[in-house]
């Protein structure tokens, strides 16, 4: 697998991945009107063309095919987008993504996670600040308010947040 920064030449594969992700691995936390709405088919490819060049954005690639990519706003530590090829789920290619945005990161790094990609964050160390309803073309679909505490922790040590401020090493 390579990795890349985003090429303009991405995008139209990244926007088929995008809706071929979010309608299959998606498909069991969310109902098939909220995938609707949350993947139109629609993208505004000007408007993603415009963000993905805004953040430090990658993509991953294996035998010429993108198989994944994300991207992350620097300046506050907003991980924007994160997907993963229907085919490539759970072959390292989320993390070696995450892996490279949040190095990138100056401090912590939060992200709007899906029901889905919930469980993948907590083992990566990010904790739920709070569970909220977005509306997207009419539908109400959950997703999770979640960040690190940008602080690495060695030797098997997790950290986990108890109040502003307030975190326990465990």
């Amino acid at each position: 697998m390579q990795i890349h920064p985003y090429r303009p030449a991405d995008l139209a594969e990244m926007a088929a991945l995008f809706y071929d992700t979010v309608h299959t691995v998606n498909a069991a936390d969310y109902t098939p009107r909220q995938l609707d709405a949350w993947a139109t088919g629609q993208i505004d490819l000007a408007t993603w063309d415009a963000s993905l060049r805004a953040h430090l954005s990658l993509v991953a690639e294996e035998g010429g095919r993108i198989v994944g990519f994300g991207d992350l706003d620097v300046v506050n530590g907003y991980l924007d987008r994160l997907y993963v090829h229907k085919d490539f789920q759970r072959r390292g290619v989320a993390t070696a993504l995450c892996d490279r945005l949040e190095a990138a990161a100056p401090g912590r790094v939060y992200t709007h996670a899906s029901i889905t990609a919930r469980p993948f964050f907590e083992k990566r160390g990010y904790w739920v600040c709070k569970e909220q309803q977005v509306e997207r073309c009419g539908e109400l679909l959950t997703n999770f308010v979640m960040e690190t505490a940008g602080v690495t922790v060695s030797h098997g040590l997790k950290i986990k947040k108890l109040g502003t401020g307030i975190f326990r090493i465990c």
